[in-house]
């Protein structure tokens, strides 16, 4: 056994001074080799522990952010994979990675476009590229999501764990690669309508391909040896928050369709709608605080009424023009004294088809004061299939169906103050 750690700690030894190698000018494709050679494939684990310590050694933070891109691409394809723990679909290790698959689809369509400049002539027409590289690259601004999930959920758990050193360079990498994205996208959207080859593939040179390869590389760096790393040493609860927390920050360029929970851990009502740490209420898709919630639900163009599974009237939106009069005093009615005796039995049908499976819809549409009125019920249920309630949608279409042709132009009035696009 001390023999085996001993080697282990030769080996640590001579993986530091390579790449303190690389800090005094070594050139990186020169030490790989002598790792390769020497060591073979190093352990993640490994790589980790020796750029800790040489941070705590007094190598500054600084230091390591300039080393980092060097030592990883010295390092690549000679760390070892060997015995790291694989995570299950819905687990957040799986969605960074189903995340940096999306990301890479995106790096290689940038380098399918770089290399079509690179084969025009100078005077050659490259618009079509360069707005091709703009979706390109307003697609992959969609990555400090994925870094925020990092700094703000994994992160504190790896410093919890004494891990302090990975965390602080790659926060450090995450930032020059928003900066870099940020002047990609600037000098994209200050391209004249017209965009020569000469041009673009200075543009290429200078801007794009180095904020590019910086998301790349970042890749590299989480895929070798973070999320290895944080399979190992956080525990199921600890991802389990890390999950939770998740929604509320989103994703990048994949939606996670898989939920996780791990064994042992039971759902609380966090699990579904919450109140965010920011005040918002998040819920799977997004958030809202509640003054935004009422004025989105008040701001759409139909009413609505929710009753729940024991019918009982619980809420109904407040909009401008309502189509059928509510007022505050049917809530925590039964929906079948808000009708009609003559149309409860519908109602009643309704509810009970609703209620035991048979059916999720049901439509009717009537003319009122000459109007055209939709009037829609749909079945409410939850992950499960059970039902939870029924929600009445009512909508004025008499001008919807009255359209014709195409309006592809804003048209808002000029004497109310709003310009024509």
């Amino acid at each position: 056994m001390s023999e085996l750690l001993d080697n282990a700690r030769k080996r640590k030894d001579l993986l530091k001074h390579m790449i303190l190698q690389l800090h005094s000018g070594h050139a990186p494709e020169a030490v790989r080799k002598q790792l390769v050679r020497l060591l073979g494939q190093v352990p993640y684990d490994d790589v980790v522990e020796v750029e800790q310590e040489l941070i705590r050694e007094g190598l500054p933070v600084e230091d390591v952010l300039k080393l980092c891109d060097v030592h990883t691409a010295a390092l690549k394809g000679a760390i070892s994979q060997e015995g790291a723990k694989t995570a299950p679909k819905g687990h957040p290790v799986h969605t960074f990675r189903q995340e940096n698959r999306a990301m890479r689809w995106e790096i290689r369509s940038l380098g399918r476009h770089y290399a079509v400049i690179e084969g025009m002539a100078d005077d050659g027409d490259a618009t079509d590229e360069v707005l091709a590289m703009r979706a390109d690259f307003n697609r992959l601004m969609d990555v400090d999501k994925h870094y925020q999930r990092k700094e703000n959920l994994l992160f504190p758990f790896l410093e919890k764990h004494g891990i302090d050193g990975p965390p602080k360079v790659m926060w450090g990498k995450h930032d020059e690669t928003r900066e870099l994205l940020k002047g990609a996208i600037e000098a994209l959207s200050a391209m004249s309508d017209k965009v020569d080859a000469g041009e673009a593939r200075s543009l290429v040179a200078l801007v794009l391909s180095p904020a590019s390869e910086s998301v790349e590389a970042m890749i590299d760096k989480e895929e070798q040896i973070l999320f290895p790393m944080s399979l190992d040493t956080l525990d199921d609860g600890e991802w389990y928050e890390v999950y939770r927390g998740s929604d509320e920050i989103g994703y990048c360029l994949y939606d996670p369709i898989d939920a996780w929970r791990p064994e042992g851990i039971e759902p609380g009502p966090e699990d579904e709608a919450a109140l965010g740490s920011n005040g918002r209420i998040q819920l799977k898709s997004g958030s809202f605080t509640v003054q935004e919630l009422t004025a989105l639900l008040n701001t759409i163009p139909f009413d609505l009424t929710f009753v729940d599974r024991d019918d009982t009237v619980r809420f109904f939106t407040q909009g401008k023009e309502r189509i059928f009069a509510r007022t505050r005093a049917i809530l925590g009615r039964k929906v079948q004294y808000c009708h009609p005796p003559s149309s409860v039995h519908i109602v009643d049908r309704i509810l009970a088809a609703f209620r035991d499976g048979e059916q999720d819809q049901s439509s009717f549409w009537i003319q009122m004061k000459g109007r055209f009125i939709s009037i829609e019920y749909f079945a409410l249920r939850g992950d499960g299939g059970e039902y939870l309630g029924c929600l009445e949608v009512s909508q004025d279409l008499t001008d919807k169906r009255a359209l014709t042709g195409e309006q592809r132009l804003l048209a808002w009035d000029p004497k109310e103050g709003a310009a024509h696009d």
